[in-house]
């Protein structure tokens, strides 16, 4: 049965997306379109550097009162960055439910932007990024989204050393003040509420309208092997590029990646750790954006092993130019199932909103099964025919 679910425009600007469940929990989001995406390689980062200061304070409360009023409640407060938003969220009790969507809007309509806290965040942030250049699973991870697109598009979103050092506060509420209006902004809630609730924060939102900046994702393929002194393993990422999610084949990728390399039972799995015990870590992933969309493949194995395990990727993939139809239907099942069981925690139904909602509409979230379910066989062989591909290999020095 399809979910009770609302969407309502206000007249400031503000979209409310809202699915009722009666349980005694609510998830709450404030997310605004804006990301790391659309950003110029100069401030690579900005979008990343000004969400973790709006944890840092705002005009009505410290960054202790901001975790302790959810905290202490039993509830839980965090945000990210991605691409094309940037978002803020919670998950409570109900009946803090007034709590949770006063705070994050606090949170993005209100921030102190205090000095001394910018120059202590970046420190953080500059930690952060060595986090994930020394974990060779990250970095790798990482690294192959610059080798799939030109530069700024295809830089790390979290931005380098050297674009978050020369950052000042003065370019960050430049930046919040361009891109934080009410017209790019939306709430998210999933849980036992109801709209008008919602309704009463969002409508405090004073209107203010702003272009959504936009930076075109330049298709390239490059390939990188760096060796690495105090590791053991190899790790690497094969990747290419797949229909976008405003594509009309966007499920596609989808499919093809869940039997090619999803979980224990894909192709790959079973060529490269059950068949010859190459690796340990097998698993494929699909990334979409309304402009943009990739399929990566990582593998962590022994440096004598890589090439071995990218010719079997190669021929895995062109195998697939022979999928059958029992195997698509079986990958349909899979999916379905799997989104079924994902969306009974309310965190990932209110991600799944706020993406379809970044593409155009919330409510093709609740399309899926029927999507997915008329798909076409020979869209989903048609993924094998790359021309290219991008390839990121750390080893042992």
């Amino acid at each position: 049965m399809r979910p009770e679910f609302y969407k309502k425009k206000l007249e400031n600007g503000i979209v409310m997306l809202f699915e009722k469940r009666n349980l005694p929990i609510v998830s709450i989001s404030a997310n605004v379109k804006q990301g790391s995406g659309y950003e110029s390689g100069k401030v690579k980062g900005i979008s990343h550097v000004i969400e973790h200061m709006l944890f840092k304070g705002t005009k009505k409360r410290g960054y202790k009162e901001i975790a302790s009023e959810i905290e202490k409640k039993g509830g839980i407060l965090n945000g990210y960055t991605d691409e094309e938003i940037t978002s803020f969220w919670c998950k409570l009790p109900k009946k803090h439910f007034s709590s949770g969507i006063d705070i994050v809007s606090d949170l993005i309509s209100n921030p102190k932007f205090d000095e001394q806290e910018f120059e202590k965040e970046k420190k953080v942030i500059l930690e952060e990024i060595k986090m994930y250049n020394d974990n060779p699973q990250a970095y790798v991870l990482f690294k192959i989204k610059e080798l799939l697109y030109k530069e700024p598009f295809g830089l790390p979103g979290i931005g380098s050393n050297e674009s978050v050092s020369q950052l000042t506060k003065k370019n960050i509420v430049e930046y919040y003040n361009a891109q934080y209006k009410s017209n790019k902004t939306f709430f998210c809630v999933v849980g036992n509420t109801n709209i008008e609730e919602i309704e009463e924060y969002a409508s405090k939102f004073k209107k203010s309208e702003g272009e959504r900046e936009k930076i075109i994702p330049v298709k390239i393929n490059k390939t990188i092997i760096e060796a690495r002194e105090g590791i053991d393993q190899a790790n690497f990422v094969f990747g290419f590029h797949v229909p976008s999610q405003s594509d009309k084949n966007r499920y596609a990728p989808e499919l093809f990646n869940a039997v090619l390399s999803s979980g224990m039972s894909s192709r790959l799995f079973d060529e490269i750790r059950e068949k010859r015990g190459a690796a340990y870590s097998v698993k494929g992933s699909v990334e979409q954006g309304k402009d943009f969309g990739f399929s990566s493949i990582y593998v962590g194995t022994t440096k004598d092993k890589v090439e071995i395990c990218k010719e079997i990727i190669l021929k895995e993939i062109k195998n697939m130019k022979s999928l059958s139809q029992k195997e698509l239907d079986e990958a349909k099942e899979q999916l379905i199932g799997l989104r079924n069981v994902e969306s009974e925690e309310s965190i990932n139904t209110m991600n799944g909103l706020i993406d379809e909602e970044i593409n155009g509409d919330a409510e093709e979230y609740y399309n899926y099964e029927e999507n997915v379910l008329k798909t076409k066989l020979e869209d989903v062989r048609a993924i094998s025919n790359i021309k290219n591909y991008s390839f990121i290999a750390l080893v042992p020095k």
